[in-house]
């Protein structure tokens, strides 16, 4: 049987490995709408992530190149160029605040 993820039929979203207790069988619930269905088979994997996606998911050094971003002169910390382009974080919570990045336009180190 192939390994996939089932998705809710009621509001699509993912559903979880429950235990069913009183039957001593596996089942799938929603954690949304808490639809409940009897899993077809007893195996359940689990994929752990080794890394976390930061602020910074996706940027390469290329983004320097990209003439739509505000440039600064920020020094870089490691070349020491005093230009480089600048982003707010696309991760918005109540502990990060407004976070801006640069990435220097001369050798692509991402710095605050």
């Amino acid at each position: 049987m192939p390994v996939s993820i089932l998705f809710c039929p009621e509001c699509s979203n993912m559903l979880y490995p429950k235990e069913d207790k009183e039957a001593r069988r596996l089942m799938y619930q929603c954690r949304t709408c808490q639809h409940t269905e009897a899993a077809t088979s007893n195996c359940v994997y689990r994929n752990i992530l080794k890394s976390q996606a930061g602020d910074t998911a996706g940027v390469t050094q290329d983004v320097a190149l990209d003439p739509t971003l505000p440039r600064s002169d920020k020094k870089c910390p490691i070349c020491g160029h005093e230009e480089a382009v600048f982003f707010q974080s696309q991760q918005r919570t109540r502990d990060t605040g407004m976070k801006l990045y640069y990435v220097c336009c001369s050798c692509g180190e991402i710095y605050q």
